[in-house]
């Protein structure tokens, strides 16, 4: 029952915020994400003395006449995502505390929303489920980003719609062959295992089908080049805190579906297109690296950058070892805890400074020395420098990577060079050198920014110090995805 009430919070929340009127409404929102941060600590704490208990699973039938369940449990995986996005989730609210939102009921409505559907998605043992929870996620970002996004929004947020809408029924076409494979007794079910089964039942050409058809939808949403031409342009005109929940969390749906979705279901679909599948993860990593070193607007920037990391995420995954899975896991959190951190820094510069372009930033770090030394910290962590949280994912991936073909190892290991010409830089223009006029405002700042830092800034050298307590649930999930695919 308390999957239920991981699920039930937010959406309880989403729904007295949509409606609700009144000036503290932030505040409000905040106290429900704490309150579901919270649970989702219990729930790990109940993870770690009993795996397998009845609190961390809920089933009831659905849709009878399809054979879909309510199926959500919490597993090794589901729980480390969960964290991530209940630990991320009160950051984003608190990250927009100086900036007010027309109809702000509404803004944090759809973040609560999309809460709750990301929790779904992670914890859905039903294919046809877990596909709802997936469209639902994006019901609510899409608003975000029309409503509250810069000029040219609407454009662009057309075109990240149709991408990953696009996208989605490639995944659902792709289920749905799953789904009429299962049942040798002619009753169809939407269950994971009954799905691998199914799978696993195909020839070579059919689980192939199914690896495209599924593979593409997952590419899209992380994106992988060359699926990745939405992202960028999102990123820039999309509000600050959208722009975090798509980053931050939302491209980790497509990763975690990589991870239980498809490498188990189709082992031989994978060892024929397995390669060339990371031949696009090694690409996108040097090609995106590249663009990330010329780009002129901060957030432009993230955006290639974070292509170049999500790609190393699934390069781990796709090496089908027990370290590149591991690696890729570890990575998934780390990079959703430095994307916000990154993102939150584009926010506090455009508010003091009014712009987000490179050139016209300098000097800061003379202004306000706490402010360069949090952005110094998350830094680091991008560059996946020993002891911050990038370190043992970025580590465990290559060395996955490595054992599956070295030269691709090779070539993806640029991605350690490449990001730190690109942060390094960027760091130096934003903070170093001489002071800009419009980095003349750079003083002190709010306590809400401050706090903000202050967490993610911690969180970025506690994962790296100290990693074991989600590095060993971490091997945990690689551990029992392998076990799917033998």
């Amino acid at each position: 029952m308390l999957t239920l009430l991981l699920l039930g919070i937010p959406l309880l929340a989403a729904l007295i915020l949509l409606v609700a009127k009144g000036s503290n409404l932030k505040n409000l929102a905040l106290s429900f994400s704490l309150v579901e941060f919270v649970v989702s600590v219990y729930a790990w704490f109940l993870y770690r003395q009993e795996p397998s208990s009845s609190v961390l699973s809920f089933d009831a039938e659905w849709i009878k006449s399809i054979g879909a369940h309510f199926d959500v449990s919490i597993n090794a995986l589901s729980l480390l995502m969960i964290l991530l996005t209940n630990f991320l989730i009160p950051l984003i609210i608190l990250s927009s505390y100086r900036k007010g939102y027309a109809l702000s009921n509404k803004f944090y409505g759809f973040i609560l929303l999309m809460q709750m559907a990301l929790v779904g998605v992670f914890m859905a043992n039903d294919g046809f489920l877990f596909y709802v929870f997936w469209e639902v996620a994006l019901i609510p970002i899409y608003f975000i980003c029309l409503l509250w996004g810069s000029e040219g929004t609407a454009r662009v947020t057309l075109k990240f719609f149709i991408y990953t809408f696009l996208g989605s029924l490639f995944m659902l076409v792709g289920l749905l062959y799953l789904y009429n494979h299962t049942g040798v007794d002619g009753t169809k079910s939407w269950n994971v295992n009954e799905l691998y089964l199914a799978g696993k039942s195909m020839n070579v050409k059919e689980q192939s089908a199914v690896f495209w058809s599924v593979f593409v939808a997952f590419a899209i949403k992380m994106p992988i080049v060359p699926f990745h031409t939405w992202q960028p342009d999102t990123y820039v005109t999309a509000p600050t805190q959208g722009t975090m929940l798509l980053s931050g969390i939302m491209l980790k749906m497509a990763s975690f579906g990589l991870l239980k979705w498809l490498i188990p279901a189709v082992p031989l679909g994978l060892e024929v297109w397995g390669h060339t599948a990371l031949m696009l993860c090694v690409i996108g990593i040097i090609y995106t690296s590249i663009i990330a070193i010329g780009q002129k607007d901060y957030k432009r920037f993230i955006a290639y950058a974070s292509v170049a990391h999500v790609a190393v995420i699934a390069a781990g995954a796709l090496s089908l070892n027990q370290q590149g899975i591991q690696g890729s896991i570890m990575l998934m959190l780390a990079h959703g805890v430095n994307a916000v951190g990154l993102f939150f820094v584009v926010e506090i510069l455009i508010r003091y400074a009014g712009t987000s372009e490179i050139p016209k930033l300098g000097g800061i770090r003379n202004l306000n020395s706490n402010f360069g030394m949090h952005f110094f910290i998350i830094m680091l962590g991008v560059v996946a420098i020993p002891l911050t949280n990038g370190f043992i994912g970025e580590f465990l991936s290559l060395n996955g990577l490595y054992q599956y073909s070295p030269v691709m190892a090779g070539f993806a290991g640029l991605s350690i060079i490449f990001g730190a010409v690109y942060m390094l830089r960027t760091y130096q223009h934003i903070m170093l050198g001489e002071v800009k006029d419009t980095t003349l405002r750079m003083g002190t700042l709010e306590a809400s920014e401050k706090i903000t830092l202050a967490i993610i800034s911690l969180a970025v050298l506690a994962m790296g110090v100290y990693p074991a307590p989600l590095n060993e649930i971490a091997e945990t999930a690689a551990n029992e995805i392998l076990m799917h695919i033998k």
